[in-house]
């Protein structure tokens, strides 16, 4: 239907133009990509030749509406383009993360402890306290009305007292809607209520929110490698339970020969379920072990040579284990991730110039993979230093709200975090050049194949 004012005698061309602009709409919507730039180009002598009149800013946005329609609308043929295996893979995976999450709102049943869901909190008490030092903080007394979701007493009310504190630094202030495990201490004899004491808080929900939301992320960028790298990192965790399990069934066993073997587990399953079997993947497989079994030896040695000192064990100091092999183990894994990530990249980087000009001379591959390598070793040292200091930095400002000296302080807690952080940036370091001449030596195998 025309607009009102397209019906007066003085905007007949309008009305031309009205229609013959909808019939353009229609087509560029419903036809291809080639079909909707060759109607263009006609339709173009057309407006010349019976409507008397060109417009370019008409024109222009009909140029817009084909560019939107074939390249910048995400959703353009998606139907089209999506196969029925992958229709039926999204519609499972969102039936699964639903499922997932009706279960975990409803998992009660599978707790022996008292599991509690809060009801109505109500601050009984406030009191202002200050140390010594001056520091301040207020505590908070707070009554929660709760009822019990599993167990005998499902569905009974409950009674509990929460004391915590402004900074919140060992308690938690609750809320309604959050769960909680309690111990039922008794029933009061006047009232007859239920009345316990908590223990602790149920996560799993949570957990599992930032879970799907991990794997979504992965899914949407990384597509069928997401699903390959979510199943490695399955996997490598259930390696490393097992291996840890093994320990603690055999301590005489030596912990850093397992991690050894599960450093080896790691690295293969990770890079090869990632990126195939393929020689770029041969070449960070080898490189990353090297590097990592490397850095491991410089810096046993360093500690044998300097007979360990400025290094400050105290937080190992409740395992019933030896204390100098765990914190090697836990060096050994951690700098894993660094180096691996190092390796692969210089492989990947190094065999794409080369698949791109086959006659490439090594020199120049030598050149670009250094320079590579130059450019990702201080963002990468960078990153394992700021992953092992920041779980320092709770304590440490615990250590300074309390009057200690910055060097104590720093020495208390910073000296393994940073010994982990040098061993990492000796492993990146190192993984540079093995990692360039390894997948050098892979190419030249590749290049004599050609």
């Amino acid at each position: 239907m025309l607009p009102m004012y397209a019906h007066s005698p003085f905007n007949l061309t309008y009305r031309k133009h009205y229609c013959y602009y909808v019939f353009v709409l229609k087509t560029c919507l419903s036809k291809n990509e080639a079909g909707c730039t060759h109607f263009i180009h006609e339709s173009m002598l057309f407006r010349y030749n019976h409507l008397n009149c060109a417009s370019p800013i008409v024109e222009g946005a009909f140029l817009f509406l084909k560019f939107w329609r074939f390249n910048l609308n995400p959703f353009s043929n998606l139907f089209i383009r999506t196969s029925y295996k992958q229709i039926l893979f999204v519609i499972v995976f969102v039936l699964l993360i639903a499922a997932t999450i009706i279960f975990v709102h409803h998992n009660h049943f599978l707790y022996d402890r008292t599991i509690v869901k809060v009801v109505e909190t109500e601050i009984a008490e406030k009191t202002e306290v200050e140390n010594s030092l001056g520091n301040k903080d207020s505590l908070f007394t707070q009554r929660i009305t709760a009822e019990i979701k599993n167990g005998a007493e499902k569905g009974n009310p409950i009674y509990l007292m929460n004391e915590f504190s402004l900074s919140k630094a060992y308690d938690h202030e609750f809320e309604a809607g959050d769960e909680l495990f309690v111990d039922i201490d008794s029933t009061s004899v006047d009232t007859g209520e239920l009345q316990g004491t908590i223990k602790d808080v149920k996560r799993d929900k949570y957990l599992l929110y930032v879970g799907w939301v991990f794997v979504l992320l992965l899914l949407m960028v990384g597509r069928k490698q997401g699903i390959l790298s979510i199943i490695s990192l399955v996997i490598n965790a259930i390696i490393l339970s097992y291996a840890l399990d093994i320990y603690l069934s055999h301590p005489h066993w030596s912990l850093l020969l397992i991690c050894s073997l599960a450093v080896v587990l790691f690295t293969v399953i990770s890079l090869l379920l990632v990126n195939g079997f393929n020689e770029k993947t041969y070449a960070a497989v080898i490189a990353t072990l090297l590097g990592t079994f490397a850095s491991l030896f410089i810096v046993w040695l360093v500690l044998w040579g300097t007979s360990e000192k400025g290094l400050r064990y105290e937080e190992l100091q409740f395992i019933t284990r030896p204390y100098k092999m765990v914190f090697l183990s836990g060096l050994f894994l951690g700098s894993l991730g660094a180096i691996m990530d190092v390796a692969i990249t210089m492989s990947s980087s190094i065999f794409h110039m080369f698949e791109k000009n086959n006659n490439i001379p090594v020199k120049a591959l030598i050149k670009s993979g250094m320079e590579i390598g130059k450019d990702i070793m201080g963002t990468m040292t960078n990153i394992l230093f700021f992953v092992y200091v920041s779980g320092s930095i709770p304590i440490l400002i615990l250590y300074f709200k309390n009057g200690s000296p910055l060097g104590y302080s720093l020495s208390m807690n910073l000296s393994l975090e940073m010994a982990r952080a040098l061993a990492g940036g000796i492993g990146i370091v190192l993984t540079i050049p093995i990692g360039l001449y390894v997948t050098i030596f892979f190419i030249n195998r590749k290049r004599a194949r050609l």
